[in-house]
């Protein structure tokens, strides 16, 4: 390994953000650091910058999510946001949402080694997973996709009245903007920007926050989830 990916030391602030899991957040850091370079997760170059770029960016994320509630994250990949998340609340319900099998495969490594007990690792793309898994209060993303189609992935997701919450970066309002009318029709009622981490991140971190109505999708998949219910019910039954 190259003196450009080692490791630097944990910043303190990660001791007050992680408190009692810090340890635990250290150990995710070494293993994004090792195996996550290894198997191609993350690039190497982001190695010195994973605790400011990546894990404190992604557990601040956890002052804009409900006490209690059940997460979908979208598109996991190595664990971003939904592993901070998972570390620095409990009282949340995770399930890791990712299609490629390396990524589920580590995903499930670190969610056993680090005793985490209310994550679930799920292999499957998003926009199949309709039906096959229970709606969720949160759906979160990093790093997938344009929000118009990370939308469409992850808004279906939702029980009614659930939210989205996308970590983005400056181009957030733009982006917002741009995806309003597929927005709209995916059912959102109402569209926010939040910045969180103060005193954790500097810059702070994006979240564009997408609050559903009744109707999670809106028109376009109100038939598909109508079905999928009728195919749970026909499974419970047998």
């Amino acid at each position: 390994m190259t003196e450009a990916a080692e490791l630097p030391p944990a910043p303190e602030e990660a001791r007050a953000v992680f408190g009692d899991r810090f340890d635990d957040a250290v150990r995710y850091a070494e293993l994004l650091a090792e195996a996550g370079v290894q198997r191609g997760l993350i690039g190497p170059r982001e190695v010195p910058r994973l605790w400011e770029r990546h894990l404190l960016n992604c557990a601040v994320l956890s002052e804009a999510v409900p006490e209690g509630v059940t997460v979908c994250d979208v598109g996991s990949g190595a664990g971003l946001p939904g592993i901070p998340l998972a570390l620095v609340r409990d009282d949340l319900n995770i399930t890791l949402l990712e299609p490629l099998l390396r990524r589920t495969t580590f995903l499930t490594e670190v969610v056993e080694l680090l005793g985490l007990d209310h994550v679930t690792v799920v292999r499957g793309r998003a926009e199949e997973m309709l039906g096959k898994v229970p709606p969720v209060h949160v759906v979160t993303a990093r790093a997938v996709a344009p929000l118009d189609r990370l939308a469409t992935w992850g808004i279906p997701l939702l029980r009614p009245y659930g939210e989205m919450l996308a970590l983005k970066g400056d181009t957030a309002e733009e982006e917002l903007k741009a995806a309003s009318t597929a927005l709209s029709k995916l059912g959102a009622v109402s569209t926010s920007v939040l910045q969180v981490g103060e005193g954790v991140v500097d810059p702070l971190s994006t979240v564009v926050r997408v609050e559903v109505g009744e109707s999670p999708g809106g028109v376009r998949f109100a038939a598909k989830r109508a079905k999928a219910a009728r195919t749970s019910r026909t499974r419970r039954r047998r």
